[in-house]
C-alpha cells in the first residue's frame, strides 16, 4: 500500500486525563486507507471517543503521532487546530443550529461568496436526498433526516475524512437501521474515508470495511468484519463479537480434545489450548432421533442437558450444560461445561431434554495472552 493510499495514519499515540490514571488511549498504532470505513468498537470506556478526538484535534495526545493525508497533525511537536485538519466530525446529538435552515446549516463554515456556499449546500443536499427539506428548520425533521443533514454539513467542505461518533445511538430502534443503510450508501456514493466509534456489535459488522475492535486504550485486533467475527485472537474479541462458547482442551494438530469431544479446528496448534466455537456451529440432537440413539455424524462422544431456551422468532437460543464422565477426564477440564447452542425456529427440545452434542463447523484457538480477558 503506497503512503497516497493512507489517510490516517496513527501510531504510539498515548492520552491520559490525569497524570496518574490509567491511559485512555495507551499507545495505540492504526491505519485508515482512502475510500474504507473503519468501525471502532468497543465496550464504554474502552478509549474509542477519545481516538476519535485525538484525530480531529479536540485532545492534545500525551505521546504519539497523528498523520492525516500524509502530513503530521499532532505530535510533540505539533498541533494543527481542528479547522485546519480538512476532517469532518458527526456529533451524536447531531448538533445542528435551531436557528437556521438545512441549506444555512450545511453552508455554515463553507469558504468562499453566498452563492458558492449555498450552491455547494445545495449539492450535497441532493447527494443526501434532502432537496425538498432545503428551507425547512432542524426542528420541522424527523431524526433520520437531522442525522443526514448533520452529515451533509460535514461533508460539504470536503474532508479528507469524516468521523461519526456514535452517530445511531439517538435515533429510535425502528429509524436506526434504514438511516445507517442510508449513510453507508451516501458514504460509498461520495468514496468518502470514514471513521465510525460504536459499541453496537451488528452495526459495526454491518456498516464497516473493517473493524477494529478496542479494550483499554489498545486495539486488540482489526480486519473485515468476517475476520474478527469468525477468527477472533483473544477472548475478549470472540465474546465481545456475538455469543460464543470457550472451551479449554488439548490440540494435535487440526483437532482439539475438549470437555464435549473432539472439535476440529480452522488452522493447526499443539498442546493446551482455549478455543472459540460459535453457537451457530453446534447442534443440538435429541437423544433418540433417527434410528437408535447414535447421534450421527459429527457428533462428539457426550450428551448435554437443556437448561434453557430462548424463542426469538428467527432462532432458538438453547443454553446446555455437558458434564464429561470422570473416568479418563482431564484433570484440567472443568467439572461441566455450558453452551450455547443456536437453532432453527422449528426446533421442539425444552427445558431438561437430553441431546447428543454435534460440532458442525471449526473452533478457532485463541491467543493465550487474552484468554483470562
Amino acid at each position: 500500500m503506497s503512503p497516497a493510499d493512507l489517510i490516517v495514519r496513527v501510531t504510539g499515540l498515548t492520552k491520559r486525563y490525569a497524570p496518574h490514571a490509567p491511559a485512555a488511549v495507551d499507545g495505540l498504532d492504526l491505519e485508515v486507507r482512502r475510500g474504507e470505513v473503519l468501525c471502532l468498537l468497543g465496550p464504554s470506556g474502552c478509549g474509542k471517543t477519545t481516538l476519535l478526538r485525538l484525530i480531529a484535534g479536540f485532545e492534545r495526545p500525551d505521546a504519539g503521532c497523528v498523520e492525516v493525508a500524509g502530513k503530521v497533525v499532532a505530535s510533540d511537536r505539533v498541533m494543527v487546530r481542528p479547522e485546519h485538519r480538512r476532517i469532518g466530525f458527526v456529533f451524536q446529538d447531531f448538533a445542528l443550529f435551531p436557528h437556521l435552515t438545512v441549506l444555512d446549516n450545511v453552508a455554515f463554515g463553507l469558504r468562499g461568496s453566498r452563492e458558492e456556499k449555498r450552491r455547494r449546500a445545495a449539492e450535497v443536499l441532493a447527494l443526501v436526498g434532502l432537496t425538498v427539506f432545503d428551507s425547512r428548520y432542524p426542528h420541522q425533521l424527523s431524526g433520520g433526516q437531522q442525522q443526514r443533514v448533520a452529515l451533509a454539513r460535514a461533508l460539504a467542505p470536503q474532508p479528507h475524512i469524516l468521523l461519526l461518533d456514535e452517530p445511531f445511538s439517538n435515533l429510535d430502534a425502528s429509524l436506526r437501521g434504514s438511516t445507517r443503510d442510508e449513510v453507508r450508501a451516501i458514504l460509498e456514493r461520495s468514496g468518502t474515508t470514514a471513521i465510525m466509534v460504536t459499541h453496537d456489535q451488528e452495526e459495526a459488522l454491518s456498516f464497516g470495511d473493517r473493524v477494529a475492535v478496542m479494550r483499554d486504550g489498545k486495539v486488540q485486533q482489526v480486519g473485515t468484519p468476517e475476520e474478527v467475527y469468525f477468527q477472533p485472537s483473544t477472548a475478549f474479541v470472540a465474546s465481545f463479537l456475538g455469543r460464543t462458547n470457550l472451551l479449554r482442551g488439548q490440540a494435535d494438530g487440526r483437532t482439539a480434545r475438549t470437555a464435549i469431544g473432539a472439535v476440529p479446528l480452522a488452522g493447526p496448534a499443539e498442546g493446551r489450548v482455549i478455543v472459540s466455537l460459535r453457537p451457530d456451529h453446534l447442534e443440538l440432537v435429541p437423544v433418540g432421533a433417527g434410528a437408535g440413539s447414535d447421534p450421527g455424524a459429527g457428533a462428539a462422544a457426550v450428551k448435554a442437558t437443556v437448561i434453557r431456551r430462548e424463542f426469538k422468532g428467527h432462532v432458538v437460543t438453547y443454553e446446555a450444560v455437558v458434564r464429561p464422565a470422570s473416568e479418563g477426564r482431564d484433570p484440567a477440564q472443568p467439572q461441566e461445561e455450558r453452551l450455547v447452542v443456536f437453532a432453527s425456529p422449528d426446533s421442539r427440545l425444552a427445558v431438561g431434554d437430553e441431546a447428543w452434542v454435534r460440532v458442525t463447523g471449526d473452533a478457532v484457538t485463541l491467543q493465550q495472552a487474552g484468554a483470562g480477558d
